[in-house]
């Protein structure tokens, strides 16, 4: 039998690789895009991103360890699957309609979705709601990203 916390890594693993072959090839668009001058980090966000998601995963194998196979469990599961779906939709989206407002969107759902996420896991484990906190930090980081490039690129709002 296969242990939760590979079955959890090789879940996560594949959504976040999956999101690589939707991405469409003309990334032009976004690359072209005028950034604001104190987005000095950008090259770490990808770095940034796989810290987050192996936390998540993290978070996720506690929950399924406190209960194995619930009811409650596996929605917990489909819920943490659903805000790593929706975070790794943002760049395929928001390229696919090049719309910086369709990645503001995706972004409000993502975080939306996990702050829900961390209420729900509260109760199960601390340390579950804990590897949330770099997720529920990020995301409004990267909505105001958005929002700036928007500001700086009102043409591709």
């Amino acid at each position: 039998m296969i242990s939760s916390w590979i079955a959890i890594a090789a879940v996560t693993f594949l959504v976040a690789i999956g999101s690589f072959l939707i991405t469409p090839r003309d990334v032009k668009w976004f690359a072209q895009l005028s950034r604001p001058q104190w987005l000095v980090f950008e090259p770490f966000i990808p770095l940034i991103w796989t810290v987050i998601f192996i936390c998540g995963a993290a978070s996720a194998n506690i929950i399924w360890q406190k209960n194995p196979g619930s009811v409650i469990t596996w929605l917990l599961m489909g819920l943490y699957l659903l805000v790593e779906i929706i975070t790794v939709a943002y760049i395929p989206l928001m390229l696919r309609f090049r719309s910086l407002k369709t990645g503001e969107i995706i972004g409000l759902i993502g975080l939306i979705s996990a702050i829900v996420l961390a209420v729900c896991v509260l109760p199960i484990s601390g340390l579950a709601t804990l590897l949330l906190i770099p997720y529920l930090l990020w995301s409004p980081i990267g909505a105001y990203t958005t929002e700036e490039l928007k500001q700086l690129n009102p043409e591709d709002a």
